[in-house]
């Protein structure tokens, strides 16, 4: 081969990887847009998804709100007009260490309900004291003040 054949192969080689480097640069820039164009599109569909979500909380929460001032309003009704109820005695008796407790809770009786039971409360003195005594207060105390001193 000679010299300029040599040369003329060297140059269309060099021409042909120029044009194929412009090629893939233009390649790249385009998929460089569509990348950022589908990472907008990405973005995009999740605040979409949060709104969506946003706004079934919101509707959710405006629902119950709406329940809940409908069954206030039921019960407003309802405690415009009170049914009088008696008021509470309880019944104290004393016994030597021990201290009985009984009251009675009236309620409104309905058709079906029986008569409400007693209860009693039954309340014992303790027979230790739960407080430690001076000699256990003033040793924890002394123990106390010798690791304040190992410290300064």
């Amino acid at each position: 081969m000679s010299t300029s054949k040599e040369l003329e192969k060297l140059r269309s080689t060099r021409a042909e990887l120029e044009e194929e480097s412009r090629s893939l640069i233009e390649r790249q820039k385009n998929f460089e847009e569509t990348v950022k164009e589908l990472e907008e599109k990405i973005a995009i569909e999740e605040w979409k998804n949060r709104n969506r979500e946003s706004r079934d909380a919101v509707s959710q929460l405006e629902s119950k709100i709406n329940e809940l001032e409908q069954r206030l309003k039921e019960t407003s009704k309802i405690s415009e007009s009170p049914i009088s109820t008696p008021e509470i005695k309880p019944e104290v008796t004393d016994t030597p260490k021990q201290e009985h407790v009984t009251s009675e809770i009236a309620e409104p009786k309905l058709e079906d309900e029986e008569e409400t039971e007693d209860v009693t409360v039954t309340v014992a003195p303790l027979e230790e004291p739960m407080i430690a005594g001076e000699e256990e207060y003033s040793e924890n105390k002394k123990q106390h003040d010798k690791k304040k001193r190992k410290f300064f």
